[in-house]
């Protein structure tokens, strides 16, 4: 049997198969890996963005800035969660339970500031805003602050949807038999998706 020639036909075509197969699952493991890096530097302008609007804020009168600490600290508790999350999922971010956390940390940042959007400028430049999880930001001029922001915005989904895509190319690749004995083999887990 281990002279026949039919067998080292066979053997070499499950070699050459298992390392295009091989190559293909670390391309799009890949692929997932550069697309949060695109992802993850249109967050940081985000981040810095909202670190402008809280210097704004400091840089208020002191009864300006004392009428909305309460919420302002509100809203640094939403970009600090979101920049730890961020910091987690940049050095694994293929790891679902690191991605769900940016997922949830990312939602908890877009509501806060819809309600500033939809919040009505109260005399004097403040922002005033219902609720106790998102704060009030003194804008001299909140349709910039707000165009900014849907622009910043517009820029993440962007970078959300071709990461989504690349996850779910390579889920899909490992899921495909028999390439799934394969990503069993050398250790490739399913990513997930914002």
């Amino acid at each position: 049997m281990w002279s026949s020639p039919l067998f080292w036909i066979v053997f070499a075509i499950a070699v050459f198969w298992a390392l295009g197969a091989y190559n293909r699952l670390m391309r799009l493991r890949s692929a997932v890996v550069q697309a949060f890096g695109s992802l993850d530097a249109h967050m940081v302008r985000q981040l810095a963005f909202l670190g402008e609007v809280d210097a704004a804020h400091a840089a208020q009168s002191p009864q300006l800035a004392g009428a909305g600490a309460h919420e302002m600290a509100a809203l640094q508790g939403a970009v600090t969660q979101l920049s730890a999350s961020l910091a987690m999922a940049r050095a694994r971010p293929l790891k679902p339970d690191a991605v769900a956390a940016l997922a949830a940390a990312r939602e908890v940042l877009h509501a806060c500031w819809q309600k500033v959007e939809h919040s009505v400028p109260a005399p004097g430049g403040a922002v005033l805003l219902s609720g106790d999880d998102c704060a009030a930001v003194p804008a001299p001029a909140p349709r910039a602050l707000g165009a900014r922001w849907q622009e910043l915005a517009q820029h993440n989904d962007e970078a959300v949807g071709v990461f989504n895509d690349a996850v779910l190319h390579y889920n899909s690749a490992i899921a495909q038999f028999p390439a799934s004995f394969l990503a069993w083999v050398f250790g490739f887990k399913a990513a997930r998706g914002l």
